[in-house]
């Protein structure tokens, strides 16, 4: 039995659902943001032994059956709308939580990427960044900080060439709207602000010259790399999550034999089974990193280059959960009729 955990509107699980289908898998695809308005769950232990029984309103899975789960986009848990007043709503979520997190945990099931706490401290960007460095990946030098006296030296450390980032991608509201950050170069002018730099940490690193970016996608042992050479694009030129499809162009990559061993070591070395790692390619024919996303977004990378991603993820999950070999040799790359992009409820997701 494969368990599926996401958003009801995720397009990447609809993109690897077909393929499961036709290895004969057994699919349950849940969201826990139904849990516990809708969700049932429970743990019960006797006689040395236990069984947790997720009831999901159209079937009751025993998760003892369980042996493969894709923990793609899951919402958080979230408490029937009769429950109004905000500190029981938070105190649900939390109790809610903590009942899941154990019910994974004796789960007897192989985990794409991981569970939450592993890919949490995965995706923490100095932990991965480390670690990156001691695997002998080229790391730009990088200064992760809100000290306003840090800004000044590192501009000049650049050549005047500096590119500031979010720690951690979030969308935020600014005036009533969704706003995101995205990578900015910065001028002399920042310099005279930097005051507002104690207020939140952010990354400073040296523009990167590029002669292509790369998305690579390691799921279990396999490696995906596509190059994203968005020099034409006015928009998208310093961060490709832009999208400006029109002007950027997409291919599949080769990576030297050595970097892509590199990539699937620093994937498992962080106990993921699937990352998006993103790499710059310089002028100079030297590879540059810049992190792993331990959920980050494939769907663009299958269409756009033509990668089978969706089939790596589900021979994953079926190899995981024992379904014969001879039934993971369906036809690949299906994905002319599939959107370009990773989303959710409409919202593109390329993190």
């Amino acid at each position: 039995m494969i368990l599926i955990l996401s958003d009801r509107r995720d397009d990447a699980v609809e993109l690897v659902l077909p393929k499961l289908e036709r290895r004969g898998a057994r699919v349950t695809w849940w969201d826990p943001g139904d849990f516990p308005a809708r969700g049932r769950l429970t743990a019960a232990f006797a006689d040395g032994g236990h069984r947790i029984v997720l009831d999901t309103g159209a079937e009751r899975l025993d998760l003892a059956e369980v042996r493969a789960v894709w923990r793609r986009r899951p919402n958080a848990p979230r408490p029937a709308e009769t429950v109004t007043e905000p500190s029981h709503r938070r105190h649900a979520v939390w109790q809610a939580e903590f009942l899941l997190d154990g019910a994974w945990e004796l789960a007897p099931a192989r985990w794409l990427p991981s569970r939450r706490e592993v890919e949490r401290r995965a995706h923490n960007k100095i932990i991965h960044m480390a670690r990156a460095a001691a695997l002998g990946f080229r790391v730009p030098e990088t200064v992760y900080t809100n000290d306003p006296a840090e800004l000044v030296p590192a501009y000049e450390r650049a050549g005047g060439n500096l590119i500031a980032k979010q720690i951690n991608s979030d969308e935020f509201t600014l005036d009533g709207a969704d706003h995101r950050t995205y990578t900015t170069v910065l001028g002399r002018r920042h310099l005279t602000s930097r005051h507002r730099l104690q207020h939140e940490p952010v990354i400073l690193q040296p523009y990167v010259p590029k002669a292509v970016e790369l998305r690579v996608i390691v799921v279990g042992e396999r490696v995906f790399a596509a190059e994203i050479d968005a020099r034409d694009s006015r928009t998208a030129r310093d961060d490709w999550r832009h999208y400006d499809d029109d002007r950027v162009r997409y291919a599949a990559h080769r990576l030297p034999d050595g970097l892509e061993r590199a990539c699937a070591e620093l994937t498992a070395s962080l106990g993921l089974t699937y990352g998006a790692i993103d790499l710059i390619l310089t002028p100079d024919g030297e590879y540059a990193f810049l992190e792993i996303n331990p959920n980050g977004a494939w769907g663009f990378v299958e269409q756009r280059a033509g990668l089978p991603v969706s089939d790596a993820i589900a021979d994953w999950l079926v190899a995981a959960d024992g379904i014969a070999e001879h039934a993971m040799s369906a036809p690949v790359n299906d994905t002319a009729t599939h959107p370009a992009n990773d989303t959710v409820d409409g919202k593109t997701d390329h993190e």
